[in-house]
């Protein structure tokens, strides 16, 4: 299998076992598809999808989702050089805080951050819950909860 210029879709659930295909990407790169399925979830055009589990039919990669919510389109970023990241903290109660956030070069450098347990952000230890892609805003989104670790250095 050749999986330069591959293909992806993603495919929401109808039925107990039936998918619907809802948004199809051509010619993107291997790093861009794995870093999507490492995301529980997506968001585009207002709605958040909860990934129920993916697969790979010859070249083309598939999501398959659920409707999670639905909420107002948020207005794209600024475009910055590179591909940006958010640290959030897990806590539904303060709207998910924003703890910091950094650009990347490369979806290699995103999949090597949120597929990590845990993380450090000025040494504080972070443990992992989710990620998604949140196409409306143009950014990925890895949402954390403290473990009460302080790093030494």
């Amino acid at each position: 299998m050749q999986f330069e210029g591959a293909m992806l879709e993603y495919r929401l659930q109808k039925d107990k076992d039936k998918f619907e295909p809802i948004y199809y990407y051509t010619n993107i790169d291997l790093p861009q598809i794995l870093t999507r399925r490492e995301c529980e979830f997506f968001i585009k055009e207002g709605k958040t999808y909860q990934q129920l589990s993916s697969a790979i039919e010859d070249e083309l990669f598939v999501i398959y989702v659920k409707l999670y919510e639905e909420t107002p389109i948020e207005i794209n970023e600024p475009l910055y050089e590179g591909i940006k990241l958010e640290f959030r903290e897990l806590n539904a109660y303060k709207n998910y805080p924003l703890i910091t956030f950094e650009y990347m070069t490369n979806h290699l450098d995103i999949l090597s951050i949120i597929g990590s347990i845990y993380t450090y952000i000025e040494d504080k230890e972070w443990e992992r819950d989710s990620a998604e892609i949140d196409e409306d805003r143009g950014v990925y989104v890895l949402y954390v909860k403290p473990t009460g670790y302080t790093r030494v250095t």
